[in-house]
């Protein structure tokens, strides 16, 4: 079954309310600051030299290609770890694009999208000079699927011939592998695919599939040290990730790989540390601190407050968007939402206003109406099927509650987390409780500790009538936002379910095959917009918002860029000279 990036749940997550130590500051910020000319706190041209820091909250554990999600620990392991397909390296709609990597191009399919071919560059080699062949990148898929390497994305067991009974290559005893990957040649490697997938291109971005020489690799030990693809290698590994310190490696070469500028000559990633100490030291810009960034920290309400007059700190703060909506999910099987009204009459009764400022304003959450995110890779297509306005309509809510027999109200309960994020908070809970108390609907709330809540909410057994929820895309299209949540083939009974409201409507699963079928992502993204706009008549959800992404980095920091498919600072373009 297709799962959303447990990545993108924590970058949200990741969101808190900091208060900055007296005299430091961060900003609202201004527009998205990408550029050659973009964010160069010193001024000047990028330029190669010097060590940038890293300051994250998250260790970076697991640091293996077979473990690893795309976006693992923000931009961090695309320094080591190159596939054959990455995100384009550009700012904002421009970065939700796929471009080659270590393949000359985005593969050739089939005419039914089953058979995807990749070649391979000339010239590619690891860090100790050997060259990358096509049988190390089917070596690195295959042992992705071996259990105590678990953790990566599930797709390929899903996609591929032979994918869901496959163990890996040290349970493997005849040798061969998985042989819905062939290998005609060096630098050849071709995929058979059990379905249509014509988004192969950008599944080909996870870091599955990097490649690991077999005569290095050691097991759950290849995390201490993964040979290098990249630009960067990784020469020491603290504490599973907890400090990283990478450095050049002599045999990448440019010509193969414009999209990492790999500015600095040396990275230090420092994670596990306090978030507010994070962006203390980002603002402060002391010693190594000048020339330090975050890609899981962000701003949140209380800091962004104390630092309107600030121009200086202004200047440095990052604005991101990422493929992510926060909504509320109905349970039909529970009553009284398996009335189609009173789930309609809960949409109208929302205010999303009120939400947006227990979120941290406006600044940090944008309001949604639509369940995809409004971003163009994914399709989005605006529709309002149930317009509450700002402030939502409790007088529309009233009468299809008296339609629906609740003539005198009703009360309901709304399960979220008492964790203190901005996702799923009590701020939140406690907003729509107030919104539609106004429609005459009593709310009961029931707040549960964190893991209580996540076990509750994916079991179809215990998933309560109405939640907060949250989803979050592998990659910038509608596809992995869509098939997960309301493919009815994807209802899990014995496991993590995802598909919350419970769909099974032939129509729309016979159109997410046909989509699947689209190797045209343009008229694919189109396609995914229609389903978005049709399913959300059903009102199984209620859009709430998307969030946003304020960063603080250093002032020695320049060509901060920003793209739509992570929403984070890409440390591969990022120079400190």
């Amino acid at each position: 079954m297709r799962q959303s990036s447990v990545i993108a749940r924590r970058v949200a997550a990741a969101s808190v309310s900091l208060v900055l130590a007296a005299g430091a500051a961060a900003c609202a910020g201004p527009e998205d600051p990408g550029g050659d000319d973009a964010g160069n706190g010193a001024g000047g041209k990028p330029a190669k030299g010097g060590t940038l820091t890293v300051l994250n909250s998250q260790p970076q554990v697991d640091f293996d290609p077979a473990r690893l999600y795309t976006s693992g620990g923000g931009n961090v392991p695309s320094l080591v770890f190159r596939t054959l397909t990455t995100r384009n390296r550009e700012d904002g709609a421009k970065g939700s694009e796929v471009v080659p990597d270590l393949a000359t191009d985005l593969g050739k399919s089939s005419k039914n999208a089953t058979v995807w071919t990749y070649t391979l560059k000339k010239g590619l080699k690891y860090e100790d000079g050997s060259p990358i062949t096509s049988a190390d990148v089917k070596y690195g898929i295959e042992r992705s699927f071996a259990g105590e390497l678990s953790g990566g994305a599930p797709y390929l067991r899903d996609w591929l011939i032979g994918g869901d009974k496959y163990a890996g290559p040290y349970k493997d005893k005849s040798g061969k592998g998985l042989e819905s990957i062939k290998t005609p040649d060096e630098r050849t490697i071709v995929f058979h695919l059990n379905k249509p997938e014509g988004e192969f291109p950008y599944l080909a971005t996870q870091t599955q599939f990097t490649p690991v020489p077999k005569n290095k690799d050691k097991g759950t030990k290849y995390e201490e040290h993964p040979v290098s693809s990249g630009p960067y290698k990784v020469v020491e590994n603290e504490n599973d990730g907890e400090r990283l310190t990478l450095e050049r490696n002599p045999h990448w070469s440019a010509k193969t790989d414009p999209e990492r500028k790999a500015y600095p000559d040396k990275i230090d990633v420092r994670s596990g540390l306090n978030s507010s100490v994070i962006n203390q030291r980002l603002s402060a810009g002391q010693g190594s601190d000048a020339a330090a960034v975050t890609t899981d920290t962000n701003l949140g309400p209380a800091e962004l407050a104390k630092v309107t007059g600030d121009k200086a700190l202004a200047s440095r703060v990052g604005t991101g968007h990422f493929g992510y909506t926060n909504y509320l999910a109905f349970n039909p099987k529970v009553k009284p939402f398996d009335d189609p009204k009173v789930r309609q009459a809960i949409s109208y009764a929302v205010d999303r206003s009120s939400v947006v400022n227990a979120a941290g304003g406006s600044s940090l959450a944008e309001s949604a109406t639509t369940y995809l995110p409004n971003q163009k890779s994914f399709g989005y297509t605006k529709y309002d099927h149930f317009p509450a306005g700002k402030s939502g309509n409790p007088k529309k809510a009233r009468e299809l509650l008296k339609e629906a027999g609740h003539k005198d109200g009703l009360t309901i309960t709304l399960t979220h987390s008492n964790a203190k994020d901005f996702e799923t908070s009590p701020e939140i809970a406690t907003s729509i409780q107030d919104a539609l108390k106004k429609a005459g609907i009593t709310v009961k709330l029931e707040g549960l500790e964190d893991n209580d809540y996540k076990d509750k909410i994916h079991s179809a057994e215990d998933e309560p009538g109405l939640f907060l929820a949250h989803w979050g895309a592998d990659w910038p299209s509608g596809g992995p936002f869509l098939a997960p949540i309301f493919d009815g083939r994807q209802i899990v009974k014995d496991g993590a379910n995802f598909n919350t409201g419970f769909l099974d409507d032939k129509s729309v699963n016979d159109e997410i095959d046909e989509i699947n079928k689209l190797t045209d992502l343009d008229a694919a993204a189109e396609r995914w917009g229609a389903l978005d706009k049709k399913i959300g008549e059903k009102a199984l959800t209620v859009p709430l918002f998307h969030p946003v992404y304020k960063r603080l980095y250093g002032k020695d920091v320049k060509n901060v860029v920003i793209s739509d498919w992570t929403g984070v600072l890409d440390v591969s373009q990022v120079a400190v000279k």
